[in-house]
């Protein structure tokens, strides 16, 4: 497996490039690690001040929800604070260049900050729902434009509204899954951006385009433990390697 290693004067390796130039599908897969560099602290690395003393896995539940609805909204209003200061980093700006440069494209994320809609990437596939979404607990449609309230309200039912996102305990969406599944075995290049490859079924998407006989990627500071299975490596964070590599491909 050829791997590329340093954080600056990033090297991609000229089979990779190929592989994507002659693509006719390239799926990606992002991770916390596309978004650290905007200076989004990672969900469990977000607590401090007031919130140091809570669990954030306690927190995002429904059984938190339930049982302190007026408390688990205001935890995710200073998350959205958070998040609405950063900006797209040029690793998420390159995903959008990229989407430009192949024939089709599909970005998956694990992240709910909404930095790949800001970068330019209309069409994205939130594993976890998004941040600034609201949700009405009873209908399970989103709602635009809520009323600003301790605890909102759903406009239609009156049933309480949540945060769009996908808590500790909830599945993901089916439409995430069916998309994401059926991307990765379609694809002719996949490319895992940022994320630990741990988690399921994210992590699983992988899997699934190599059995589909696609060139597999990882772009990671940090190898994963699943690295030996992919056939390239770039050891670089994700707004160095990115913009190299659509730069690569452009020329």
């Amino acid at each position: 497996m050829p791997s590329t290693q340093g954080q600056t004067g990033v090297l991609i390796n000229p089979d990779f490039i190929a592989a994507l130039r002659d693509a006719r599908h390239v799926c990606v897969l992002t991770g916390a690690g596309v978004s650290a560099e905007s200076g989004v602290p990672t969900f469990r690395d977000s607590q401090h001040g007031l919130w140091e003393k809570y669990d954030p896995q306690q927190l995002a539940t429904p059984e938190a929800f339930e049982e302190d609805p007026k408390l688990v909204w205001q935890w995710y209003r200073w998350r959205r604070e958070l998040v609405a200061a950063a900006n797209p980093n040029p690793g998420h700006l390159a995903l959008a260049r990229l989407a430009e440069l192949v024939p089709r494209f599909t970005l998956v994320t694990q992240n709910v900050d909404g930095l790949h809609q800001r970068a330019g990437n209309s069409k994205v596939i939130e594993f976890h729902g998004n941040l600034f979404d609201d949700r009405c607990c009873a209908e399970g449609r989103l709602v635009e434009d809520a009323a600003d309230a301790d605890v909102p309200a759903c406009p239609r039912c009156g049933a309480n509204l949540r945060p769009g996102v996908v808590w500790f305990g909830e599945t993901i969406p089916d439409s995430a899954l069916d998309q994401s599944f059926a991307a990765a075995a379609d694809c002719d290049v996949f490319l895992s951006v940022g994320t630990s490859s741990l988690v399921y079924p994210a992590a699983g998407l992988a899997d699934i385009a190599k059995e589909n006989r696609a060139m597999v990627a990882e772009i990671n500071p940090n190898p994963t433990i699943r690295v030996a299975a992919y056939d390239f490596s770039i050891v670089a964070n994700a707004a160095a390697a990115l913009p190299k590599l659509v730069e690569s491909l452009a020329t």
